[in-house]
């Protein structure tokens, strides 16, 4: 845990608590400080460590509050003033002081994070037409702000003019830098790293990207897991218990059993102080501050820990297959000459018809000759039939028509032999589209495309399979397309030609059979089954309000990868939780028997609660650790 050595109230409680100890010691060997001195210099002593604790403790006394934990300090100080137990009393203020202290340090370490990434935030921009900086909450959508090489982009938009390479990780997680330039968007908070560069906004402030995520990262803060709360109400009996108990543990031998009363006073203030429920109290907001902040770094925004909780006990996981387990962006898989053509033939017809297109399909083939080096034929009187395909004259090819499309609209012109048609089948059941090439009334060949498939998506398939989590394709894309897609990254449950409404009965469905259930989609036409599931994750989300706004949790890069391990962190950090209560708790209840049995000390129980409470944020914090 990094401890905030210049933070001079901690320096303070520090060397109180070294003065305590030491008063402490000195009062063991016999060399207190003598009467009537003590108590004023205790006394003192004791106002300017614990003097807040003190004044909590007395509000609580006047309004009765008997659950405060403060209220448990002001009594134990009292009643150790009345035994003349002022090194004590001394020790007991410090030592509470110090553990409170040190709660604050492991929240604002397992936050630092998100501390990181609102401290980042520009708040100004250079705004071109007026030639000056202004505050972000000035500027207006399309206003072109001009960034410079080092600084962060203050706004979300896009890019006007110039080249750079722009870190993004604080929003992705991504550790590589992305190269933008005209018309490629970019995020309020990341780092222009070596280019002056011109944006034209999109976004005010508070809409942007970066506001969305520090908003929903503070709800995250207050968004309480079924274990948070079950604690806070738990404390909240467990200490007018404690105090009923420590007055009857003077009480009953006292004036019952004729006992000493000093020594069951003592006993009662003990049982006070070791009561005390500071580490149970934090055992849960540490780890889950823990837990969030290290998904934040990787690129995953999780809105509360409740989601955290319940993705620890997913038993299955529905996976939509475009932009999830595949970019949603066809390129060609295949080509294939035919009729002694070659491929620079085929490519070169086949992407000078279709260069005038703007069709995904069109694009992939023109990006396809572009990476085999084959310029595209130069063509005229470009005419695209809805559908179906696309048709040019080629100025290569002595002006024939050339023809691009499917199998139907190939027929339409002449004739397509069987060995095509089979060509075309073979790529269908493979999940792929076809395009058949022809010109002058001879086939050149077929391209095939496909969407294609993300390289970590089987590895991320994998280790939901090792986590014991059955994964469920639900598509929209026909049947045989999902399939062979789900074949190639080890998925066995395939649903397609689903409407987003058929994708969110299937959730509903399938939650009878597996009751805990996470649903992963691109967050616009998933909508109603990420709502309609226990955990709903969206893919991509940087940029994207509805995935942001929709989800319970967003991954603001597209790596399928990040799933698994957030599942893995969220099951430790159930761990983590579990045994800091049980050993909260165990504690506890082993010093106040003891204290019932009269065997217990003042310094023994509260340097049993202040280690506790240590012993529970350092392993809270070893989540922030935790690594994919």
């Amino acid at each position: 845990m990094k401890l905030p050595l210049h933070d001079k109230k901690f320096i303070y409680l520090l060397v109180a608590v070294f003065i305590a100890v030491a008063l402490e010691i000195l009062s063991l060997l016999q060399l207190s400080i003598p009467e009537p001195y003590a108590p004023y210099i205790y006394g003192v002593f004791i106002l300017a460590a614990g003097y807040e604790v003190l004044w909590e403790g007395l509000k609580a006394l006047f309004r009765l509050n008997v659950a405060s934990i403060n209220l448990l300090m002001l009594i134990a100080v009292i009643a150790a003033f009345y035994l003349k137990e002022y090194p004590e009393a001394a020790v007991v203020i410090v030592l509470y002081v110090l553990g409170e202290k040190l709660e604050d340090i492991g929240i604002e370490n397992s936050l630092s994070a998100f501390n990181t990434l609102v401290g980042s935030t520009p708040q100004t921009a250079f705004v071109k037409t007026l030639g000056r900086a202004v505050p972000i909450e000035e500027v207006a959508v399309g206003s072109l702000i001009q960034v410079k090489p080092h600084d962060q982009i203050p706004l979300d938009g896009v890019v006007e003019s110039g080249e750079t390479t722009v870190d993004e990780s604080m929003i992705t997680g991504e550790p590589i830098p992305a190269f933008k330039s005209h018309g490629d968007a970019v995020f309020a908070g990341t780092l222009n790293q070596n280019g002056f560069v011109e944006i034209k906004t999109t976004k005010e402030n508070k809409d942007s990207t970066f506001s969305k995520i520090i908003e929903l990262t503070k709800q995250a803060q207050e968004n309480k897991s079924d274990s948070q709360k079950f604690i806070e109400k738990f404390a909240r009996i467990y200490t007018p218990i404690i105090i009923i108990s420590a007055v009857l543990l003077v009480v009953i031998p006292v004036v019952v059993l004729h006992g000493d009363f000093h020594h069951w006073l003592n006993q009662a203030v003990t049982l006070l102080v070791i009561s005390c429920p500071c580490a149970l109290v934090i055992s849960t907001p540490v780890a889950v501050y823990a837990a969030i902040g290290n998904a934040s770094s990787k690129g995953a925004l999780i809105k509360g820990s409740k989601y955290l909780e319940a993705l620890a006990s997913v038993q299955a996981i529905g996976l939509d297959k475009t932009r999830t387990i595949t970019y949603g962006k066809p390129v060609v898989s295949d080509i294939i000459p035919l009729n002694g053509n070659g491929k620079e033939e085929l490519l070169g017809c086949g992407a000078g018809t279709e260069l005038f297109s703007e069709h995904p399909l069109a694009q992939a083939i023109v990006d396809a000759s572009h990476r085999e080096g084959i310029v595209p034929h130069a063509a005229r009187s470009f005419e695209s039939v809805v559908g179906e395909g696309a048709k040019a004259q080629c100025l290569i090819c002595n002006n024939e028509t050339v023809l691009v499309g499917k199998v139907d609209f190939i027929e339409k012109h002449q004739e397509v032999s069987e060995e095509v048609k089979n060509m075309v089948q073979r790529l269908s059941a493979e999940g792929k589209t076809s395009a058949i090439v022809s010109c002058h009334k001879e086939i050149k060949g077929v391209i095939g495309l496909t969407d294609e498939i993300k390289p970590d998506s089987a590895q991320a398939i994998r280790e939901l399979l090792d986590l014991n989590v059955v994964p469920v394709m639900m598509t929209g894309d026909n049947l045989r397309a999902a399939q062979y897609v789900a074949s190639q990254v080890g998925i066995n449950q395939v649903y397609g030609g689903l409407l987003p409404e058929g994708k969110s009965q299937l959730i509903q469905t399938l939650k009878q059979e597996y009751k805990i259930i996470a649903m992963v989609g691109d967050g616009v036409n998933d909508a109603p089954a990420l709502a309609a599931a226990t955990v709903g994750i969206a893919m991509g989300s940087a940029g994207s309000d509805t995935a942001i706004e929709i989800a319970d949790i967003a991954l603001m890069n597209d790596k399928l990868s990040l799933i698994p391990f957030l599942i893995r962190l969220a099951k430790k950090t159930v761990k983590t939780i579990r045994a800091n209560t049980f050993g909260a708790i165990a504690v506890k209840i082993i010093f106040i028997l003891l204290a019932l049995l009269g065997y217990s000390n003042l310094v023994l129980a509260i340097m049993a609660d202040v280690g506790v409470t240590l012993v529970v944020i350092l392993i809270s914090l070893r989540l922030m650790n935790a690594k994919p």
